[in-house]
């Protein structure tokens, strides 16, 4: 992914693919593909994605490979960094290579992937887009039309500490107003800081800021990135509550140079009171050897006047515009995300799958008892700004996040800013 992506579930979505294509390749490398284009569109296949291995799909794969022994899988892994990956995949689009055939891509990248040409449009009626859940679809669809399928999903939830909240009387805040007060009043009676979230300038600034004006009515960009709506008091509201954090101090300063992991760990070693994160943060934390294992909970993010709205995060499963074998590669999308290999990668992957009713699942919920609460960020989560130009699109939020939250420039300025800097990157090209 790009800027080093602010959900780890990329990295693991990216070893679950990575063992699709190991093990579908049967080590064949790419020398299965020397037998030419198949007029159906079918035949041995390329999958693309971030490095690192698990094998936690083995033995769905070896399913795969049983049924589908002419359609093997060669993999092509690309380096762990987000940045690299996207730069290494955007290279060979561009030079109109065919080396590529399924591509995992961040959410993020489906609209600059779609304007570009560079995957292509699938057809709506080959995937049970209905079962899943609703929001995740829109982050596979560019300009009306279908581009990619959805393979893991995420929303942001906020950690608490529910040992302390007990011991005071207090409930976990729904609103912006109840986590300043109890960041800021109950935190330090306990040694602990009170608030942190993602606020180093990269991706996950961007996902922070863009939940934080979602979350007060607003938006960054409008269809597809064409119509700049930032400019807004919603927008002014969002910035203003990340900026009172840290000059109130219930944010504390170290917490502007945290990415996922980072944060994670000063919640983990019992640091934070509070901390908005992705689910694989729950696993984790309660583990063996976490100071706050048995010791936190879980809700959605506040907002100014109640439950506040996440940013979706996960990855897409997109068919390279070049692939060879088009029908082959679309095929093993469909099986990625099948009901089946989906309910693999919760219990064995602990990444929140796209299938709906896998959320309500009662043996799952058992295991995983997150799920409730997740179902509800996600379902009232909405995608990152969609643009063309995405990644300049959140380099400028970063920037202009940054900014604000050194206390280098008030919220209104930096609004206003965004929107003059949005307005010129969607007037280019």
């Amino acid at each position: 992914m790009h800027r080093e992506e602010p959900m780890r579930w990329m990295r693991a979505a990216g070893r679950a693919l990575l063992v699709v294509a190991v093990l579908l390749a049967g080590y064949a490398g790419f020398g299965a593909r020397a037998g030419g284009v198949d007029p159906q569109g079918r035949g041995p296949m390329t999958l693309a994605t971030a490095g690192d291995l698990t094998d936690y799909l083995s033995p769905l794969l070896d399913d795969w490979n049983r049924t589908h022994p002419e359609e093997r899988v060669t993999l092509v892994e690309l380096p762990d960094s987000a940045d690299e990956t996207r730069a290494q995949m955007t290279s060979e689009l561009r030079s109109g290579s065919d080396r590529f055939d399924v591509l995992n891509i961040d959410v993020a990248w489906t609209s600059e992937f779609a304007a570009a040409g560079w995957i292509s449009p699938l057809e709506r009626d080959r995937f049970p887009l209905d079962s899943f859940l609703r929001p995740v679809v829109d982050t596979a669809t560019f300009d009306g039309r279908l581009f990619a399928v959805p393979y893991v999903t995420n929303a942001g939830l906020l950690y608490y500490r529910k040992d302390i909240l007990e011991r005071e009387g207090a409930r976990p805040p729904r609103t912006w107003a109840e986590l300043a007060h109890q960041a800021r009043t109950i935190a330090p009676k306990y040694g602990l800081d009170g608030y942190a979230g993602q606020f180093l300038p990269y991706e996950g600034l961007t996902v922070n800021v863009a939940e934080a004006v979602h979350s007060a009515g607003g938006s960054i960009l409008r269809d597809d990135g064409e119509r700049v709506t930032v400019d807004s008091a919603a927008a002014r509201a969002g910035l203003t509550f990340l900026a009172d954090g840290v000059r109130q101090g219930w944010i504390p300063r170290e917490a502007l140079g945290y990415k996922e992991e980072e944060s994670r760990q000063a919640f983990q070693d019992g640091r934070l009171l509070f901390l908005r994160n992705w689910p694989y943060v729950y696993a984790d934390a309660g583990a063996e050897g976490s100071k706050v294992a048995g010791k936190f909970g879980a809700v959605p993010l506040p907002g100014p006047h109640g439950p506040g709205t996440s940013v979706l995060g996960g990855s897409n499963l997109a068919v390279s515009a070049h692939s060879r074998h088009p029908a082959s590669a679309a095929d093993l999308i469909a099986y990625l995300t099948s009901e089946r290999v989906q309910r693999q990668v919760l219990t064995e992957g602990s990444l929140p799958p796209v299938r709906a009713a896998l959320y309500e699942d009662p043996e799952l919920i058992k295991a995983h008892p997150y799920l409730p609460t997740l179902r509800q960020s996600v379902l009232s989560a909405v995608p990152r700004p969609k643009s063309p130009r995405y990644d300049q699109v959140s380099l400028a939020v970063q920037a202009v996040a940054q900014d604000v939250m050194a206390l280098r420039q008030t919220p209104a300025e930096a609004v206003a800013r965004l929107a003059r800097e949005l307005g010129a990157i969607s007037r280019r090209g």
